[in-house]
């Protein structure tokens, strides 16, 4: 499969004035009903800040090519939504095309993405240097992963690295390492532009008050499981006492408006019932080494159950 034909991510890093926060995510609703439609699109996230690590929002646009992003990129669509958001904008945007294996905002707990504007004639020298600091920052503790995405002529000026790191107290300590900023001032003379911006992904807030302050967050497989866990008995019991028998029976609301409802209080309840849970689960969220690999299998074959029961218990209601 040539490059062109592998899905790609662009990542936009915005930085949004704090009056305009509710006026620009209803913005963004309004531009995903526009790239809903656009050739190539798969699908999109939103993320909110998570102050103080990640002020921005971050957005990550899914397409089935490279040819499909640029495309979106350059169309009339996107500038003139654009336009419309131009006053609720503080500064210059991030925006970068990453492929999708690359995209590190939503595979980590923690991400930070590097942009990075290289002086004409520099490209070799840089790519040297490059290498060097990815094998210095192999060693650090905490990384999950790092890839370097060079710049895409008449798309993408800046190279963009994203390191991929299991806890924000990692993170920190690799950026602000002596090491790091030895081969930062190396750079210097081959860069015109550099900055890096932070970005926390998906569920990790509902699971802090259960890990110990500073460590690892707990593997992505036990934040999905116990997601899952609170978020099922909340659209079935919904769907059953109220979205069924009130909203599309007695109020007879159109499938798509008694679905929004449905899914924005599972999510509201969700986001409360998940950490709750996670807190009485944190043996097993985040063990101890000694003795993890059996807390890890009670903990899974429990959930395991407690999925078993109220499937069977929701089937004899039906």
């Amino acid at each position: 499969m040539s490059d062109a034909a592998k899905s790609v991510s662009i990542v936009t890093q915005t930085c949004v004035r704090p009056e305009y926060a509710e006026a620009f995510a209803k913005w963004q609703g309004e531009t995903s009903r526009v790239i809903s439609g656009f050739p190539g699109f798969i699908e999109q996230q939103l993320m909110p800040p998570h102050p103080p690590l990640q002020v921005d929002w971050v957005i990550l646009q899914r397409f089935a090519s490279l040819d499909d992003a640029k495309r979106w990129l350059g169309s009339s669509e996107r500038q003139s939504r654009i336009e419309g958001a131009s006053q609720m904008l503080v500064g210059r945007d991030d925006v970068h095309i990453v492929r999708d294996d690359a995209s590190a905002a939503r595979t980590a707990p923690v991400s930070a993405v590097i942009s990075t504007r290289v002086k004409p004639g520099m490209e070799v020298e840089y790519r040297k240097w490059e290498q060097k600091i990815a094998a210095a920052q192999s060693k650090a503790i905490g990384l999950l992963g790092y890839r370097f995405e060079p710049s895409v002529p008449g798309v993408q000026e800046d190279c963009v690295a994203i390191l991929r790191f299991d806890s924000e107290a990692n993170l920190k300590a690799w950026l602000e390492s002596p090491e790091r900023r030895q081969l930062l001032d190396e750079a210097a003379p081959l860069t015109a532009e550099f900055h890096t911006r932070m970005v926390e992904s998906g569920f990790e807030q509902w699971f802090r008050d259960a890990t110990p302050r500073g460590g690892p967050m707990p593997a992505a497989w036990k934040m999905n499981m116990i997601v899952l866990l609170t978020l099922y008995p909340v659209v079935f019991l919904w769907s059953m006492l109220v979205g069924t028998p009130i909203l599309t029976g007695a109020l007879n609301l159109s499938f798509p408006v008694a679905l929004f409802i449905g899914n924005a209080f599972s999510v509201l309840l969700t986001s409360r019932l998940a950490p709750w849970t996670a807190k009485r689960l944190g043996w097993w969220l985040a063990p101890p080494e000694a003795g993890r690999s059996l807390a890890n299998l009670r903990g899974a074959c429990l959930l395991a159950a407690a999925y078993a029961v109220m499937i069977a218990l929701f089937w004899k209601v039906l």
